[in-house]
This record gives C-alpha cells, sequence and structure tokens, in this order.
C-alpha cells in the first residue's frame, strides 16, 4: 500500500460499479446487488463457507480485495492525539460487482454453495451463470 492510514471514502451510496461485471474466469459467480464494505473477515467467512460447500472441488476465484485500512481509537478518547491504529481492512463493493466466481462443479453444488456465502456477506447478492 501507498500508505498506512487512508481517508474513510464517504459516498452517497448511489454508485454502480463499473468494472468487474461479469462471469470472467468460472462458469457461476456470486454478484453484488447493493454496496456495502465488505472486511476480510467477511471474505475469508464466505471462502470458508463456499469451500465447504463443494467438498474441496472444483475452483473458487476471490475478485475483490481487502486493500483499504480503517482505524479505529479506542471508546471514551480525548479529542486530539491523532489518528488512530489500524484496526482491519476492508474492500468498498458497489452494486454490480461480481465478488466470487466458481467453476468445476454442478449447477446445484455452486448454488448452494454461493447461497451459503452470501449468508456471511453484508450486501444483497446473486448468482450468474456466464452465458
Amino acid at each position: 500500500m501507498k500508505y498506512r492510514k487512508w481517508h474513510k471514502r464517504r459516498t452517497a451510496g448511489d454508485r454502480v460499479a463499473t468494472q468487474k461485471l461479469d462471469v470472467a474466469f468460472g462458469t457461476y459467480g456470486l454478484k453484488a446487488i447493493t454496496e456495502a464494505w465488505v472486511t476480510a473477515r467477511q471474505i475469508e467467512a464466505a471462502r470458508r463457507a463456499m469451500t465447504r460447500a463443494v467438498k474441496r472441488g472444483g475452483k473458487i476465484w476471490i475478485r475483490i480485495f481487502p486493500d483499504h485500512p480503517v482505524t479505529n481509537h479506542g471508546a471514551e478518547a480525548p479529542m486530539g492525539k491523532g489518528k488512530g491504529a489500524v484496526d482491519y481492512y476492508m474492500v468498498p463493493v458497489r452494486a454490480g460487482t461480481m465478488m466470487f466466481e466458481m467453476d468445476g462443479v454442478t449447477p446445484e453444488v455452486a448454488k448452494e454453495a454461493f447461497r451459503l456465502a452470501a449468508h456471511k456477506l453484508p450486501v444483497k447478492t446473486k448468482i450468474i451463470t456466464r452465458t
């Protein structure tokens, strides 16, 4: 990363994705319909759920990477004293972003794996099949 601590990126919430829109690597994809900050822990939880659902078969691609640090001060900290320490990393996911892709499994297995992964994420999602 260029800087250890970044600004927060306050956006209105009405922006849609302009890249990572289609299934590029696999046959099935999990696409975000709403926008949210997705943390590294949430991505890892979704990855584990998918991997378990396909019983370590097939291939999974993670199209998002949490490279945005979020800082935090302790509770009841006085004003001043600088910016807090890095607390976690996240990626701002916009509506329309393809987050995960999968190949080498049946449509039923992929649908179930994506359903389990979607429960771990803070965005509404839909399952896309490559046309």
